[in-house]
This record gives C-alpha cells, sequence and structure tokens, in this order.
C-alpha cells in the first residue's frame, strides 16, 4: 500500500471516530462539520481508485 493510500484511510478512520465522538456528545454543528469532511475524503479516495470499505462508509 502506498503512502498516499495508508494516509487517507487513516484519515477517514480519524475522521469516523471524531463523528462518532461528537454524535455521543451531543454536538451537532461538530458532527455536521466532521460529515462533511468524511465524504469529501470518500470522494478523494474514490477519485484516486481506493477503495474504502463497504462496512467503513456505513458510518
Amino acid at each position: 500500500m502506498d503512502a498516499f493510500t495508508t494516509g487517507i484511510l487513516q484519515r477517514i478512520e480519524s475522521t469516523k471516530s471524531d463523528l462518532h465522538d461528537a454524535r455521543e456528545s451531543g454536538d451537532e454543528f461538530l458532527a455536521d462539520v466532521e460529515q462533511a469532511e468524511l465524504e469529501d475524503l470518500r470522494r478523494i479516495a474514490a477519485e484516486h481508485g481506493v477503495e474504502v470499505e463497504a462496512s467503513a462508509s456505513a458510518r
């Protein structure tokens, strides 16, 4: 796995964790920001042929 793929997958996992934390704490604004970031990261990954697991996209 190259550095780009590793990096984007790590950022996706980190953002998913941050999104979960924001939702758990009831911070709707932060949850919206994290959701948008997650969507952007997934789009970037797809544009570069990086496959994100289906289970990972279910969050």
